[in-house]
């Protein structure tokens, strides 16, 4: 019972984070400060109830989460927002929360790896793959065969210079003019746009030195995967655990098959 409710308090932030995400591509500290001041209750409640065990599986989670996402922040892999949403559930969940309801147990399928923030993220990466499956369908529409930069139609599409500004976007490349050529280059993380750097490019546009169009990358409000894949990980568990458990066992199948 009380893992529903820790699941019914954390539900409310989490969907504010996705609209926060969505509208400005920021979520304010004061969200996961306000989480975690109310999930205090629910630690100081199972620490009460399970003891040194409990608090020991606390700092496992919290420590490993803490180191994990902030490799991946200093990265510039991670947001900070999404750092911090990870970080204070691995607090109010140590474990995976385990409830029975309509005649089932959940989560369906409980993971080797206790750690209920590690698989939040697992389930959000796996969920995130389709974004690059589905750029690389939306520019073969666009552009067809003839495409210049191949790799970029996983990452990014094509805008307008005029198209650029109030949008949450960045450029792919930096660019440069050297000797009256503009070269560019591709920059992990992507280029923030500004008014300068809008002036700029339509500048070179007009002076016939670049197109009408520039690679960029959309800012994708990464709370959204993970709010999805916090209710999947309620549900089901990891499902990167699950797959790769899946491929291992059909691979086995396979080469016993094929020498037996």
């Amino acid at each position: 019972m009380l893992d529903i409710l820790k699941i019914l308090f954390c539900v409310p932030f989490l969907i504010y984070s996705c609209y926060s995400d969505i509208r400005t591509r920021r979520v304010t500290n004061r969200t996961w400060l306000l989480m975690l001041a109310g999930g205090v209750f629910f630690v100081l409640f199972d620490i009460s109830v399970y003891g040194i065990p409990y608090l020991l599986r606390l700092f496992i989670s919290a420590g490993f989460i803490f180191l994990f996402v902030y490799i991946l922040f200093q990265l510039g892999m991670f947001g900070g927002a999404d750092a911090k949403s990870l970080i204070v559930l691995s607090i109010i969940f140590p474990v995976y929360p385990a409830f029975q309801a309509f005649g089932y147990v959940f989560p369906l399928n409980m993971p080797l790896i206790d750690l209920f923030a590690l698989g939040i993220f697992g389930n959000a990466v796996l969920m995130t793959a389709v974004v690059p499956i589905g750029l690389a369908v939306y520019n073969l529409i666009k552009m067809g065969l003839h495409i210049e930069d191949p790799f970029y139609i996983f990452i990014g599409y094509k805008s307008k210079i005029s198209d650029l500004p109030g949008k949450h976007i960045k450029l792919i490349q930096n660019f440069e003019v050297v000797n009256g050529e503009v070269k560019f280059r591709f920059k992990r993380g992507g280029v923030e746009i500004d008014l300068k750097t809008v002036l700029e490019l339509k500048a070179l546009s007009e002076k016939g030195l670049i197109k009408d169009e520039v690679w960029v990358t959309p800012g994708l409000p990464f709370m959204i995967p993970i709010t999805t894949g916090f209710f999947m990980a309620v549900i089901y568990g990891d499902l990167i655990l699950e797959l790769t458990k899946y491929l291992v066992l059909s691979f086995t199948g396979m080469v016993y098959l094929t020498y037996c």
